[in-house]
């Protein structure tokens, strides 16, 4: 299976204009971070929700691929999230995944995001992804 390095520099060659970065990955799971820049808040100092999502998709794609692969076709097809406190502005977003089921066709997933150095999460997500046939 891939290790991190190779899926960061899959990440950085595919989807350049992400700014997550792969902490870890195996064992069905894996952890990535996003750091927070000024143009990514809301009124009132809050990290934006599409900034939390993009963090627990990219988690969920990474955890996936330290388990099949690198499989470029293999895409998200539900991602929900319960946003639950605020993140720090001035802190990176972690996104820790954990696989809950991974099969021939579907791959579904939790992540819990945190910010940086609190340990209370501040967004529960939960996704699931479709696997393209071997021959794809």
């Amino acid at each position: 299976m891939p290790t991190a390095a190779q899926i960061a520099e899959f990440l950085a060659r595919e989807f350049p204009q992400t700014k997550c970065t792969v902490d870890a990955v195996g064992n069905g799971a894996a952890t990535v971070r996003h750091p927070v820049s000024a143009s990514e808040l809301r009124p009132g100092g809050t990290v934006s929700g599409p900034v939390l999502m993009e963090v627990a998709d990219v988690a969920l794609y990474v955890a996936i691929m330290g388990e099949i692969g690198i499989v470029p076709l293999t895409v998200t097809t539900n991602l929900s999230i319960n946003f639950m406190r605020k993140p720090s502005s001035t802190a990176p977003i972690i996104g820790e995944c954990k696989l809950m089921k991974i099969g021939s066709s579907l791959a579904v997933g939790e992540v819990f995001l945190y910010s940086e150095g609190q340990g209370e999460p501040v967004a529960h997500a939960v996704g699931t992804y479709s696997i393209p046939p071997a021959s794809a």
